[in-house]
């Protein structure tokens, strides 16, 4: 069963969250650890699905679509800000009673988890980073983003077309990758000429453009909970960031997820649970 459950954000923004799974029994959601699951730029909750469902059996696990994002509210441009990521999860967490929850963050997603974790240690008690950088990216990063979604061929025909494009066409494709096809079919939509992002192309960038230019180590530092970095073997995060990473953090753990990339979660799913279960068991377990 999927289940939706709207949150409240930022300025009055309407968020949806997800639980996919069977609703708690009654009494059982204040007993069950709360876990928030936070996808990266472009994601949606839906990517989410197995790792919830997994955690599910022991834990009341919830995917958000963020601003922007999935099935929640696309606000004017200008709402894009690193604050209204991190008020928006702080409003999740707090609306749904997870609190002190687990933050799940892939990429951006992990980003708006350790920032949170940073300004509102009451509300957290564990956090995992999944391949996100705490460096500075820098112009010429956005850039080649911005040049990356002119190189989409939209409208895409079919969802096969989407499929292909993205595992195996793509220019940052270095070898076919079906589960980065259908990462991406996941967040498209059928149109009246074609499937296109159920996103703004420019609300991704106007995003994106509010922590590529800044390192992110201060924060890292203020993170008082235990934290788990992973790393996709193949990813965006190296290993000697991840470490350092590691080291940065109060109380910083590593694992990383064999013949994976930047996708870690989604391409290979039972390895990524295998990387985090460990560190999730010293701190969920009912």
């Amino acid at each position: 069963m999927v289940r939706r459950i709207d949150v409240t954000g930022a300025g009055g923004v309407r968020l949806a969250a997800w639980e996919f799974a069977d609703p708690p029994k009654s009494g059982e959601t204040a007993r069950m650890p709360g876990v928030l699951l936070l996808h990266g730029l472009m994601g949606r909750a839906s990517h989410w699905a197995s790792t919830a469902r997994w955690l599910s059996e022991r834990r009341r696990a919830v995917a958000l679509d963020q601003r922007g994002h999935g099935q929640s509210g696309k606000p004017p441009q200008g709402e894009y800000t690193r604050e209204d990521y991190i008020d928006d999860a702080e409003a999740a967490v707090e609306q749904l009673g997870l609190a002190p929850v687990v933050l799940i963050g892939h990429a951006m997603g992990a980003l708006t988890a350790w920032q949170l974790a940073a300004k509102r240690p009451d509300l957290v008690r564990g956090l995992v980073i999944c391949d996100m950088r705490a460096s500075a990216l820098g112009a010429a990063s956005q850039r080649e983003w911005e040049n990356w979604f002119k190189s989409w061929p939209l409208p895409f025909a079919t969802l096969a077309d989407v499929r292909k494009w993205f595992g195996e066409d793509d220019p940052w494709v270095e070898r076919p990758n079906p589960a980065r096809g259908a990462f991406y079919a996941e967040v498209m939509a059928e149109s009246a000429d074609g499937w296109r992002p159920v996103f703004e192309p420019e609300q991704m960038l106007k995003s994106r453009q509010t922590w590529v230019y800044d390192a992110h180590w201060e924060e890292l530092a203020q993170v008082q909970c235990p934290a788990l970095v992973v790393r996709g073997v193949d990813g965006e995060l190296g290993r000697a960031e991840a470490q350092e990473m590691v080291r940065v953090l109060p109380h910083g753990q590593y694992a990383e997820v064999p013949d994976a990339g930047h996708l870690a979660h989604y391409d290979q799913p039972e390895a990524w649970r295998a990387a985090i279960e460990p560190f999730l068991d010293g701190l969920l377990t009912p």
